[in-house]
């Protein structure tokens, strides 16, 4: 029986995307937030009493590191060593290792270089564990090493990779670093593989078991959800996983209907939201209103619900910030129609005067009408667009 986490792309002095404008209580909490979730990392290894974490990559950002992180992570890394739990980790293309360490690790930690290499060790039940894996030397790496990773021919022990790559089936990575396939990974007849790169959490096989543990903490709001590491248990016969988030800040998209664009009406709506994701962690939230009616909210109603909502969370600990407030339509034709025409004709005094005139050329209309001096552009504009409704409704 072993028991070890996996993780990956810490990116421990990350910067964060999204907070010119958050105030300082956020820009704080954010900017320690890689931390926190490392040491709770820290805290549920030595509580479960596992035999070692696996990093896959990815531990610091080259072009932001500093000596800080480096000092921090020693010092969990000694909380560790205390109660005889080991680091296996490699590095990734945003922390390799020509770049250099100011910081020497306890002894606790092995480290992979730049080829191929394997560390033996015992677990605590006295199963003997294989793990394989490199380092990144320089920041770019597209050769394929996995011919370099030995293959499991005598079925002695546990044997798991650490690969820090792209899974050639990823869209959503510009970049190929050290590209592989499922196959290239079966070939090696490992009961685990450990991959890191790749900030969304998800298992590309259960036999071998072949898992991205996701970052540790999202950065952006491309980085959404839950954010942690897996906790593996088993033996060279079966492997279980089970994520355990540790993240400080979810970053999420999120949807909320409203029938009503009023923006004392929506406010409170929207207070009411927050309040309830507020009871669960901290958010940055994108969020979308869906509505269904046939009003809009005004440029200037927009930018006042907007600083309402991002001064409630001034001070707040437990903060649920709005970063962007997108309104859906869902009478999205009819919307299109009159901003079409409001963009169209409400600046063209030519076409105006002559809308005008022709009303009061009828002698049956214009008796009705105040003084043609007074007639306002955007009085008659609205009068349009109300009209305007009314016969697409019908």
């Amino acid at each position: 029986m072993v028991k070890f986490i996996h993780a990956a792309d810490l990116h421990l002095d990350s910067p964060f995307k999204s907070r010119s404008k958050m105030p300082n209580n956020i820009l704080e909490i954010l900017m320690t937030s890689t931390y926190k979730s490392v040491s709770r990392m820290v805290d549920f290894a030595i509580k479960e009493n596992v035999d070692f974490i696996l990093i896959s990559g990815d531990v610091f950002d080259q072009s932001n590191r500093s000596l800080k992180s480096e000092i921090f992570l020693k010092k969990e890394f000694s909380r560790l060593k205390e109660k005889g739990i080991f680091v296996y980790m490699i590095h990734g293309n945003h922390d390799p290792i020509s770049s250099g360490f100011k910081t020497t690790w306890p002894d606790n930690v092995s480290v992979f270089k730049e080829n191929v290499e394997t560390y033996e060790m015992l677990s605590s039940k006295g199963e003997r564990v294989y793990l394989h894996g490199f380092s990144y030397l320089l920041d770019e790496s597209y050769e394929n090493k996995l011919d370099e990773y030995p293959t499991n021919t005598d079925n002695r022990g546990i044997h798991i990779g650490l690969l820090h790559g792209t899974y050639a089936k990823t869209v959503y990575d510009a970049k190929r670093y050290t590209e592989f396939n499922l196959e290239a990974l079966n070939n090696k007849l490992y009961h685990y593989w450990a991959l890191g790169h790749i900030h969304v959490r998800s298992q590309l096989s259960d036999l071998p078991q072949v898992h991205y543990s996701g970052n540790i903490q999202g950065r952006h709001k491309n980085e959404t959800g839950e954010k942690g590491f897996l906790l593996v248990q088993g033996d060279d016969v079966s492997l279980r996983t089970d994520f355990v988030p540790v993240q400080e800040v979810i970053f999420e998209n999120l949807e909320l209907d409203t029938d009503t664009l009023r923006k004392e009406a929506l406010y409170q709506k929207i207070v009411e939201f927050k309040q309830n994701l507020r009871e669960q962690s901290k958010y940055i939230v994108n969020l979308q209103l869906n509505y269904d009616g046939e009003d809009e909210i005004s440029q200037s109603d927009y930018a006042e619900l907007m600083e309402l909502l991002q001064e409630d969370e001034v001070d707040i600990d437990q903060f649920v910030w709005i970063d962007n407030l997108n309104v859906t339509y869902n009478n999205e034709e009819q919307i299109a129609l009159l901003k079409d025409i409001k963009s169209s004709y409400s600046d063209n005094e030519e076409l105006f005067r002559s809308a005008v005139n022709t009303l009061y050329m009828d002698p049956n209309i214009n008796r009705y009408l105040p003084p043609i001096n007074e007639v306002s552009p955007d009085e008659l504009l609205k009068m349009g667009e109300e009209r305007l409704k009314m016969l697409m409704r019908k």
